[in-house]
């Protein structure tokens, strides 16, 4: 897997990007893992409703392809984008969820967080507020998209939304959990996790 540290980029070009490397890839071509923060940002999901989309401000909306209903991303957010071969790695769309969710909580472990899951809603939670969410594609027998992990970003804009399409979901952040990590640290710990969760039989 060959892993790819790509700042701060704008979203919109960057989902293309993950598009045009899907569709061009081949047989051969080696898994990519996409570690970047993107500007603020509301993303909904195939699924999403506009009506969860409450009060955008200035903050743009993009209408995207993975699965899933709205989530915001904005700087002080690690996130990581799966460019993988699914077929090749012999797993279906829901154990990457479940991977991409075991490599938080694997993170989350070694802060002395408890992360957990909450059934039928991908992601992970600490107390019952998200800390990080999950959206994937599948197309061709492969994946893109991926999980954000809510390191030092700005909340605020989640109380524009319906996190995920659920009113009133509280969301946190490593920060308000007691870990003074730089987002570059938070990455780096973030790619380690996925690769492993990643590779495990």
């Amino acid at each position: 897997m060959i892993a790819r540290r790509l700042g701060l980029v704008a979203y919109e070009p960057t989902w293309r990007a993950m598009q045009a490397f899907t569709q061009a890839r081949g047989a051969d071509t080696p898994d990519q893992l996409w570690i970047l923060e993107h500007p603020p940002v509301f993303t909904l999901g195939l699924a999403g409703r506009r009506a969860h989309v409450l009060s955008p401000g200035d903050i743009p909306v993009v209408a995207t392809d993975r699965g899933g209903q709205v989530t915001y991303h904005g700087p002080g957010q690690a996130i990581a984008y799966v460019l993988l071969d699914l077929r090749r790695r012999a797993i279906g769309v829901k154990e990457l969820v479940r991977r991409l969710e075991q490599a938080v909580i694997d993170l989350l472990r070694d802060y002395r967080i408890a992360g957990e899951r909450r059934t039928g809603m991908p992601g992970v939670y600490v107390d019952g507020a998200k800390i990080a969410a999950v959206g994937l594609r599948i197309a061709r027998g492969c994946s893109y998209h991926g999980i954000a992990l809510n390191a030092d970003l700005d909340l605020e804009p989640f109380g524009r939304i319906d996190p995920c399409g659920y009113p009133g979901l509280a969301s946190t952040r490593l920060a308000d959990l007691g870990v003074g990590d730089k987002i570059d640290a938070v990455q780096q710990k973030l790619a380690g996790s996925v690769r492993r969760c990643l590779t495990q039989t």
